[in-house]
């Protein structure tokens, strides 16, 4: 048996105005988007903007309904709609913000399982990194420079 060892590196700000300009307006489209989010059931309202190599913008916002789980994620939302209606253009960075409708989030909240998946997708599809920046509804926030320092050992479609 030989150990593997994973690491991953993260920077963290200790508020969205220390982000460049850039990134600010993101994760201002990005809250906005959270909103927007239709959560009854959770209660728990997510917002994503990712900016493409075009500079489009794109938001998503999650969207649940009665037949829990059919719902979808602001960040695949966004991932989603981007790949459809801009298939050729690359996405460079990814903002997502949360906030429960129960209690006070000021703790940076990752994407799920699912949404790391579906990024790595686009990272090994477009051949290039997704920096990933993620904040509660205040206080900190969190980046990644890729998806795979969210999701170290990726599974793609090499194991096919």
């Amino acid at each position: 048996m030989k150990p593997l060892k994973v690491t991953s590196n993260f920077e963290v700000y200790d508020a969205v105005e220390e982000l460049p300009e850039t990134i600010q307006d993101l994760m201002k489209e990005a809250v906005l988007a959270r909103d927007n989010a239709y959560a009854p059931y959770s209660r728990f309202k997510v917002g994503a903007a990712l900016v493409l190599d075009n500079q489009e913008v794109v938001t998503g916002s999650n969207q649940e309904n009665a037949s829990y789980p059919s719902g979808l994620c602001a960040e695949r939302t966004a991932i989603y709609y981007a790949g459809a209606r801009y298939p050729k253009s690359q996405i460079k960075n990814i903002a997502i913000s949360a906030k429960s409708m129960k209690h006070k989030v000021d703790a940076p909240v990752p994407p799920c399982g699912a949404c790391r998946q579906a990024l790595v997708e686009y990272e090994v599809k477009q051949k290039a990194e997704i920096a990933v920046y993620f904040m509660g509804e205040s206080g900190k926030v969190m980046k990644a420079n890729s998806i795979k320092d969210l999701l170290p050992l990726i599974f793609d479609n090499s194991a096919l």
